[in-house]
């Protein structure tokens, strides 16, 4: 089972990158994700779609983790995390911080639909499974989240 779990860790990072929208975060949810699918090990049944079982605990993580930051403010107004940073001068960077900004900006059902049908390549059917949710509602979402992006993403002419 190792094997297979180490095939999907870079399809979880990209979703966790999606999902937290900040490197260090990510890498944290990644690795909490890992440690819950080992010590669930035996929950796991042969034969189903582990990536979709992965994604689903990641995405349940991801949850908790919310609830709790919810309640535990950290960090003030002068915290060094606040401090602006410099960004790369390419195109190709710039173009990739504008889609995170608008993938930023939507609304995480969206954004979760269209992070794991459009970037991820799930299907609708996986998809609907992990965010739980009916396929013609996963259809929808990435239907409008690639309309959202269009609208932001489109140069102005």
């Amino acid at each position: 089972m190792s094997d297979d779990i180490l095939g999907h860790i870079p399809a979880l990072r990209a979703y966790s990158r999606a999902l937290c929208r900040s490197v260090p975060d990510a890498d944290d949810l990644v690795q909490e994700t890992l440690l819950r699918a080992i010590e669930n090990a035996h929950r796991y049944r042969p034969g189903t779609n582990m990536r979709a079982w992965l994604f689903t605990i990641m995405r349940n993580r991801f949850l908790t983790n919310c609830q709790k930051s919810a309640r535990e403010r950290t960090g003030a107004a002068d915290c060094a995390s606040r401090v602006p940073q410099v960004k790369a001068g390419q195109e190709w960077h710039m173009q990739a911080s504008e889609l995170q900004a608008a993938l930023r900006t939507m609304p995480r059902h969206y954004r979760e639909a269209i992070v794991l049908v459009g970037a991820l390549g799930e299907t609708y059917l996986d998809a609907s499974r992990i965010l739980d949710c009916d396929i013609g509602t996963i259809k929808s979402r990435v239907n409008r989240a690639r309309t959202m992006l269009r609208k932001v993403l489109q140069p102005a002419f």
